[in-house]
């Protein structure tokens, strides 16, 4: 029986007449996921390359997330074109690839999500949730419309070359991560340095003359709604480990704890 994929992040980015807003999947497990999918959020990025996150893990939390109204992005651990043919053969439609600092590394890429002849993925589609077990009609002919590819700058060196990054052909958008990008210019820990922000707007800058999207990683408020009047469309503005981590601290500070009077049971 034939089955249908349902539209990409670049498709969602198209019709979308706002930012759109999302979080940080990180735990590893599908259960937390489906709450996060469940939240009225715009989109998920699950995490592979700072999370406990592997194929197994990632196949888990995609399908829990399938049963609801929002867009899952898997961000790999690196560019590597055999990791990003596995995380798509799992089922992943949409890639976020981090440390892209120049135009030669998003074309190569572009290559590690594309068939032969315009690239280098492996095709394994009848093995493969990607094509539902060949149950999708013309998946090989039509595999670049069911993935979508943003890449990360994180680096001074990519935010120098972030016209040329956001021009290649096959990449789908560009997303700003101000944390490592902060380290890269000797400010580790002040994302909100006033030459990290205006290092995130040039790339904004460059990136929208490109005529592609751009997104950013904001966790503070002041910052998020800054960078959207920037010009961001899409945003990330909080994490499962996070909001469970300050949660509970808030939790255990209420009515006081062991822990929080420093005293033992």
């Amino acid at each position: 029986m034939p089955l249908p994929l349902t539209p990409t992040f670049r498709d969602a980015l198209a019709r979308a007449d706002r930012p759109l807003t999302g979080m940080w999947v990180c735990t590893g497990s599908p259960l937390v996921a489906e709450i996060c999918a469940g939240s009225g959020l715009d989109w998920l990025l699950v995490d592979m390359e700072h999370s406990p996150n592997g194929l197994e893990s990632v196949l888990a939390q995609l399908q829990a997330i399938a049963a609801y109204p929002v867009t899952p992005v898997v961000r790999v651990p690196t560019g590597d074109v055999v990791t990003i043919k596995q995380v798509l053969d799992v089922g992943a439609q949409n890639l976020l690839v981090p440390m892209v600092s120049s135009a030669q590394q998003a074309q190569a890429v572009v290559e590690a999500v594309r068939y032969p002849p315009r690239g280098r993925r492996g095709v394994g589609s009848a093995l493969a949730r990607s094509a539902r077990w060949n149950r999708v009609t013309g998946y090989l002919e039509d595999a670049d419309a069911h993935v979508s590819l943003v890449v990360q700058i994180e680096t001074t060196e990519g935010v120098a070359a972030a016209a040329e990054i956001a021009a290649v052909d096959g990449v789908d958008g560009v997303f700003v991560g101000p944390s490592d990008l902060a380290a890269s210019m000797g400010l580790l820990g002040r994302q909100d340095h006033p030459d990290v922000v205006a290092a995130v707007h040039r790339t904004f800058e460059a990136v929208r003359a490109a005529g592609k999207p751009v997104g950013v990683n904001a966790f503070d408020p002041a910052l998020a709604r800054g960078y959207v009047g920037a010009g961001a469309t899409f945003v990330l503005v909080g994490a499962d480990v996070t909001l469970l981590a300050r949660g509970s601290e808030a939790l255990a500070g209420q009515l006081g704890s062991a822990a929080a009077e420093g005293t033992s049971s």
